[in-house]
Order: structure tokens, then sequence, then C-alpha cells
């Protein structure tokens, strides 16, 4: 099983991730990318756009809508009008329960405090922990001997069962020892706790000028779904991408990036005839699970985890999740990367109606103590009109959501590799390779000179030039080649371009497969076409 530790070690060494504010001790929950990071998670959301939004081109659909579909973008603000967030239900319903140690004075969100039985003698106490899963057993039966006061050499009288769970699975009579605590049951009843970031619009700071961070970026493609409508000349079905910042103020954000309280999502909101969203549905479950494995996510490591029905949202009709085997996860154990969810017409109803009530019928609207409705939605007709058989309706959505931040972090996982290969002297060593798809690379191409003589330093700037204007490519003469191939691996540089000898007669370079470690021979008034028809495999 790949290391997180070295995978988290790699990403600061070379340049992809730094913790927010170190030098003031970080800001938990808050990532900073890297000069190889930005351009990873660039190119990330660049891949997202071309093949869902700027180049889509899907000819094949559900049988019951054949044919081409269109699909546009926005870019919508961060903060929007309060009322956005009632009429939608995350005022009232967006929240994560979370518990405290009356002992430690700590927090914790309730489904993340894990932990295992500890047994000794006649007792038994389940003992939790926030380490990561790679030291959690280590973790677990070390605070188990501390709290039943063992010497090491007693310490195969401490039993530690196999299976590790989440503190929200245990019954209501478990014994807990709580992470950070000393004593038994010092941890409180889990209690609600809304995730959305409050902020101040205006000089005043009233109570009226009160609104909140977007939890999500799918509210702005909602309320502007008219506008689109109508300025864009689209017709049902049709998609509508963006890309942008979501805020949640998560309750212990963990795991390195894939909870963080500052994130960016990848989002669709597609709108269909309600007849027609179940196969819709389906298509688009199928086409994202079938877009991470084009970049470099394997069979073994994804699943397609449809939600039971008890985990479904009050207003969805079916939802699945693209689920990766994260390496911060017990084995055989999966995190998410992206939801599917058939929203039907809850959002447009809500926006145009108010807050609908999923405690009655999900076309009512939630009725406050005075009769009226409760969160009052614009009053604009949001519904369709199709031009063909004047049929009106309320389309019906099928959204899938994708975090740009979790989606770096699986493919950094999955690109992470250990393998043997020949150094400068010809000797087998352990090498570290970022396997990352050409698309995704930080740097597509990596110019050596051979030697910083002999004419070759100039040609190698040459090309750099010349590739510099259509990729990003990096110029390197420091050091023997094998310890510059060394570090273009550590980077995810899929190829590597030296100049040589023979370059001075024939005008020709070697390029070394970072995967592969062949080499072969290019001239170099061929170098671009050549290198655009590998990275676009």
């Amino acid at each position: 099983m790949k290391s997180m530790e070295k995978i988290v070690s790699l990403c600061k060494r070379r340049g992809f991730l730094f913790q927010s504010s170190e030098i003031y001790g970080g800001i938990q929950g808050f990532w900073d990318y890297g000069p190889l990071g930005v351009e990873l998670k660039r190119n990330v959301k660049e891949a997202w756009w071309q093949d869902m939004i700027a180049g889509h081109n899907e000819l094949v659909a559900p049988e019951s809508a054949p044919g081409t579909f269109e699909m546009v973008g926005l870019d919508c603000t961060i903060i929007m009008h309060p009322q956005v967030w009632k009429c939608s239900g995350h005022f009232d319903l967006f929240h994560d329960h979370m518990v405290d140690c009356r002992e430690s004075k700590k927090r914790y969100r309730f489904d993340q405090v894990r932990g295992r039985w500890v047994e000794y003698q006649d007792k038994k106490v389940f003992v939790a922990t926030m380490a990561e899963q790679e030291q959690e057993l280590d973790e677990v039966r070390r605070r188990g001997m501390k709290f039943f006061k063992l010497r090491n050499k007693d310490a195969d009288k401490l039993t530690v069962n196999d299976q590790s769970l989440t503190i929200d699975k245990l019954d209501g009579t478990t014994q807990v020892l709580a992470p950070d605590a000393k004593e038994l049951d010092t941890l409180t009843a889990p209690r609600e706790y809304n995730l959305m970031f409050k902020t101040t619009v205006g000089a005043l700071g009233g109570e009226d000028d009160f609104t909140f961070l977007r939890p999500e970026t799918a509210q702005g493609i909602f309320v502007n779904f008219k506008n689109v409508l109508d300025s864009s000349r689209v017709s049902i079905p049709f998609g509508i991408g963006q890309i942008g910042k979501s805020f949640r103020n998560e309750i212990t954000p963990r795991n390195f990036t894939f909870r963080s309280r500052e994130f960016e999502q990848m989002e669709i909101e597609f709108f269909c005839a309600p007849d027609q969203s179940h196969d819709w549905y389906r298509y688009w479950r199928d086409r994202r699970l079938a877009w991470y494995k084009s970049l470099g996510l394997s069979d073994e490591a994804l699943i397609m985890r449809e939600h039971h029905q008890d985990e479904l949202a009050h207003y969805s009709v079916g939802t699945a999740d693209i689920e990766y085997a994260f390496p911060f996860l017990p084995e055989g154990e999966y995190g998410e990367l992206e939801g599917i969810a058939h929203r039907g017409d809850f959002d447009l109803r809500s926006h145009m109606e108010g807050k609908l009530d999923p405690k009655t019928s999900p076309m009512t609207v939630e009725l406050g103590e005075d009769g009226k409705p409760k969160h009052r939605g614009s009053g604009k007709d949001l519904t369709y009109r199709d031009e063909a058989t004047n049929e009106k309706f309320v389309p019906h959505v099928i959204e899938p959501s994708a975090g740009a931040d979790r989606g770096v972090l699986a493919f950094l996982c999955e690109a992470y590799t250990e393998d043997e290969a020949p150094d400068e002297n010809g000797k087998m060593q352990t090498r570290v390779v970022m396997k990352l798809h050409p698309r995704l690379a930080p740097i597509k191409a990596a110019i050596f000179p051979l030697v910083k003589k002999d004419g070759m330093p100039e040609v190698a700037q040459e090309i750099y030039g010349t590739l510099k204007k259509h990729f990003n490519v990096f110029y390197d003469e420091k050091g023997a080649v094998g310890r510059r191939y060394r570090r273009q691996d550590e980077a995810g540089t899929p190829f590597c371009i030296t100049v040589d000898t023979e370059t001075m007669t024939d005008r020709t370079v070697t390029i070394r497969d970072r995967d592969s470690l062949k080499q072969w021979r290019v001239n170099i008034d061929d170098l671009t076409a050549e290198l655009t028809r590998r990275i676009n495999v």
C-alpha cells in the first residue's frame, strides 16, 4: 500500500502543496498550491473544461434523447443574496454533527472519530483516535496500554480488535475513550453545526447585512437558469458548467487536502425533460467515471457506489458517488471523488416558489407560523417551454459535482510510484516517479544540454524558447544528466530532451520517456508535433 506520509513529503519537497500560512504555524483546513501544484490543478481544471464544456461534441446520448446537446459555462459570485441559501435549504439543513470532549475541550466531527475495541482481562473499552490510518493501530494500542496502566512486557495481554470503526456506528452504551482524553465517556451527545461561513456585506454590519460565503457553486447556476436560457438560445437538454471556489467551515478538516475549508469545485447542472431524466442520470454517471479512467486512475482504485434509499437527500431521486481508494483510508475503504445526483426539479422550483418542505409533499411550500411561505422564492418563472410541442414544465436536473482539489489529490496518489532504474553510472537504484498523465503533468518536457560547452547550451535554449510557446517546459543544465532525470521524474515530467554531440551535426535530439525509460531521436524541427501527439494520447 502507498504511504501517505511519503506522498505528503514529496508534495512539499517538489512544490506541489504547502500548508497555508506555514511561517506562522499554519491554519488548519487551508492549503496553498506551489509552482508544480498550481500547474497540475490548472491542468485538471482545463482537462475537465475542455472535455465537458468547451470541447464538448458528444454524439452518443441516451436512446430516449438521441442527438447532440449543448454545454455552456458560467462564473458566478462567491457571495450571493442570503435568500438564495434559505430557499436552497442550506440555511436550515446544511450541517454536520459534532461532539465535544469535556476533558480535553476539543471538538470533533461525529463521523470522523474512529478507533478500535480494546480488551484487558474482563474489561472492554472503545479507544478512539484522530491518527491517520497508517498510525491508527499503533496509536490505539499505545493509548490502550496507557489507559490500563500496562508495561511493555505485558503488551501481549492487551487485545486490540482488527476492525476499525467510527464512533457514530457505536450504540449509546459503549464506553469510549475519546481522543486526547484519559477518562472514559467524556464526549458530549452529537449536535448539529451549520457549515456555512458567515460574512457581512456593507459598512453598517447590522443583522440585515449578514450573508454567507457559498458552500457550493451549484446555486449560482440555478438562479441564472433563465438568464442563460434567454441569452444563449440553448434548448433542453443542455448543461451549464462552472469551476469555482466554495467554503465550508468543517469541524475537523483532515486527510491532507481531502477535506478542507476552502476548496474548488467543477460542477455541471444538466437540464432535461422529466421523462428523460433517468436515462440522462445513467449517461452522466458512466461518462464521468470514464473520464477519470482516461486520465490515469486505475480500475482497481475506483468504484461507483449507488446511494441506498436512506442515504439520499430528501429531494434526490438517485445519487451515485465515484469513489477512490485514497492511501489514508483503511484497506478496502473508498473516499468520495465526485457525486452524480438526480435532483429532480427541486432546485428550480425552490427558487421559484420558496424552500420546499421535505416532511410533507415535495411540491408543498414550507409555511411559517403566520401561514405565509417561510422562505419565499424569487417569484420568477423558471419553467421551460418546448417550442416544438408548446409543452411547459420545470426541467429536471442531473448534477455531476467534482472536487478539483480531491481530483488533484487522487491523481497525485495514483501517480506516486517507486521503482528501479539505472543511475548515471548504470547501477540500479530506487527512484521516485510521479506517473501523471501527460495532459495533467505540470511540466510537459525538460530540456538538457549534455554539457555546458561546445554550443550545446545555446541549442538547448533555442529549443526551450520554441517549445515554451506551446507547453510549460523546463530548462536545466546543472548536475549530471542522471540526477536531472531524477528531479524531473519526481516532478512528473513525461519527457526529457537532451542536446548532445550528435545534435551539433544532424540537429536531432534524444527524447527519454519517463515511464518506460525508452529513448529515441527526433529532429529539432519535429519536436513540437512529436510532443503534441504524445501529450494528447
